[in-house]
C-alpha cells in the first residue's frame, strides 16, 4: 500500500512539475478574422473578427494605409492611349488577402488601383499592427494588359510554398464566343509561387473556364483534393459564382458546378466550421454580404439568416489568429481611440 502511495505521491509530483514548464498548458483560444477594404478603398486595411465565424464585428479605423500604386497616368496595352486611373494620384487598397506563414508571419496582398497596375502590393507583419515597407510585386510588367485584380494568398504545405493567383484583363481580339455574351472587358486568372516574398517563379495562365471570370479562391480540402470557387463575371445576366475540382493546387480543374449566388455576387471566401463549408460573398448590388453553407461543394444551402456582418464590409478573406494576437490589437485600437475621440 506504501508503495503504491509513494507511486502516487511521485506521479503527481511529476505531472506538476511538467505542467510548470508549460507541457500542460491548454491550448490558446483562437478567434477568426476577416480582412476588408471600404470603399472606394483609399484608407486601406479593415478587420472584422468572430469567435464562431458566423457573427463579426468590427476593429476601428484602417490598420495600413494604402502608399503605393495608383500614382501617375498610364499608357492603355489595348489602345495606346494615355490615361489617368480612377482616383489617381491616391493609392488604393481594395481586396486584401492575407495568411499567416508557419514562421508566424502575417502576409498580405492587395489590389493597387482599378486599372494602370501591372503588379500587386505586398507588406508583412508579426502582429497585424506593425508592418513592413510596402513593395509592387510586377508579376504582369512584360504583358498586354492594363490591371492586376484581387490577388489571392494560398499556403501550399506539401511544398512549403506559397501561391498568389490574380485576374488580369485579356486582349479584345483573344475573346471567345464565350466571352462576347458579355458586354464588359475579359480577365483570365493567372498565378506566381514564393517562398519568402523576394524571388518570385515566372507568372503563368491559371484555370480557364473560356470566358470572363475573376476572383478566384483556393480550398485544400484534403491530399489531391482542391476547390476552385471563382467568378463568372460577364455581364449582363451572369457575374455569379461557381466551383471546380482538382487534384493539385496549380489544376487542372474540371467539373463546374451550377451557380451557387445571387446575380451579381462576387469575392467568394471560404472558411471550414465543423462539418459544414461557409462560402461568403459580397453581393454588391444590394451592398450586403451573403452566404451558403455546403458540405460537398456541389449542393448549397443559403445561409445569409446565419450571418450578421456589419455594413461596408467589401471583398477580403478569412483566417484563424490565437485570441492574445486580437486582444493586443484591441488595446491598440482603444489607443488610438482615445488618442483621437469622435
Amino acid at each position: 500500500m506504501r508503495t503504491l502511495q509513494t507511486i502516487l505521491v511521485a506521479t503527481c509530483v511529476g505531472v506538476t512539475a511538467l505542467c510548470s514548464l508549460g507541457a500542460c498548458s491548454v491550448p490558446e483560444k483562437e478567434v477568426y478574422m476577416f480582412t476588408s477594404h471600404r470603399e472606394p478603398a483609399l484608407d486601406g486595411l479593415h478587420f472584422l473578427y468572430s469567435y464562431d465565424g458566423l457573427h463579426w464585428d468590427s476593429l476601428a479605423g484602417s490598420w495600413l494605409k494604402p502608399e503605393i500604386g495608383n500614382k501617375t497616368k498610364y499608357v492603355n496595352s489595348f489602345t495606346g492611349e494615355e490615361v489617368e486611373p480612377k482616383y489617381c494620384p491616391n493609392s488604393m487598397m481594395r481586396d486584401p488577402s492575407l495568411l499567416q506563414g508557419p514562421d508566424g508571419t502575417f502576409h498580405l496582398v492587395w489590389t493597387l488601383g482599378w486599372s494602370g497596375e501591372k503588379s500587386f502590393g505586398y507588406a508583412s507583419s508579426k502582429d497585424l499592427i506593425h508592418w513592413s515597407e510596402q513593395r509592387k510585386i510586377p508579376v504582369m510588367a512584360d504583358s498586354l494588359t492594363n490591371n492586376v485584380w484581387a490577388p489571392e494568398l494560398f499556403y501550399d504545405d506539401e511544398k512549403g510554398e506559397y501561391m498568389i493567383i490574380w485576374s488580369s484583363a485579356i486582349r479584345p481580339e483573344c475573346y471567345t464566343a464565350a466571352d462576347s455574351l458579355g458586354t464588359n472587358g475579359s480577365h483570365r486568372t493567372y498565378y506566381t509561387t514564393t517562398k519568402d516574398f523576394q524571388t518570385f517563379a515566372p507568372t503563368q495562365p491559371y484555370y480557364d473556364p473560356g470566358f470572363n471570370s475573376i476572383d478566384g479562391f483556393l480550398v485544400k480540402r484534403g491530399p489531391k483534393d482542391y476547390v476552385y470557387i471563382l467568378k463568372d463575371n460577364r455581364k449582363l445576366g451572369f457575374s455569379d459564382l461557381f466551383c471546380v475540382f482538382g487534384e493539385s493546387p496549380e489544376g487542372p480543374f474540371v467539373h463546374p458546378t451550377e451557380k451557387f449566388a445571387p446575380t451579381y455576387s462576387e469575392g467568394p471566401c471560404a472558411v471550414k466550421l465543423g462539418e459544414e463549408w461557409i462560402i461568403y460573398f459580397d453581393v454588391y448590388r444590394q451592398g450586403r454580404y451573403g452566404a451558403v453553407s455546403t458540405k460537398d461543394f456541389q449542393t448549397f444551402t443559403p445561409a445569409d439568416d446565419r450571418i450578421s456582418i456589419p455594413k461596408g464590409h467589401k471583398h477580403g478573406t478569412i483566417f484563424k489568429v490565437k485570441e492574445s494576437v486580437l486582444k493586443k490589437m484591441k488595446e491598440a485600437e482603444a489607443e488610438r481611440l482615445n488618442a483621437n475621440p469622435v
